[in-house]
């Protein structure tokens, strides 16, 4: 079992910046690929960016190449999401994932197991 906590979360004007962190219990961390997922209201989970529980490969969403980075810290437990360049269409609940997907699978919300409980993240214009 693996329990995800998220926070860093808030209210930026478009432009800003926000870092998601996400903190895993458990000594298995590093045995699992992490994912970032967003929902706004009345819309579906989307992908935004994973990371391979190696540390080799990272993926994103198109709209956020650029702008968002994904990394971890394997000795900490702890994944993190740098958002830069906020857009207001980046306003969701995100959360992230563990999971163990394999290429090309890194954005199928289906190939993860465990899940935070989300942090809201809003862009105003």
């Amino acid at each position: 079992q693996v329990q995800l906590v998220e926070s860093g979360g808030g209210l930026v004007q478009a432009g800003g910046s926000l870092r998601l962190s996400c903190a895993a219990s458990g000594r298995t961390f590093s045995s699992y690929a992490m994912g970032w997922f967003r929902q706004a209201p009345g819309k579906e989970r989307e992908f935004v960016a994973a990371i391979s529980w190696n540390d080799i490969s990272t993926y994103y969403k198109d709209s956020v190449k650029g702008r968002f980075t994904i990394s971890r810290d394997n000795a900490k437990n702890t994944v993190y999401l740098q958002m830069n360049s906020l857009k207001p269409e980046d306003t969701a609940a995100y959360y992230c994932a563990a999971g163990i997907p394999r290429h090309p699978y890194y954005s199928d919300y289906r190939r993860y197991d465990f899940w935070g409980q989300g942090t809201q993240v809003t862009v105003s214009s």
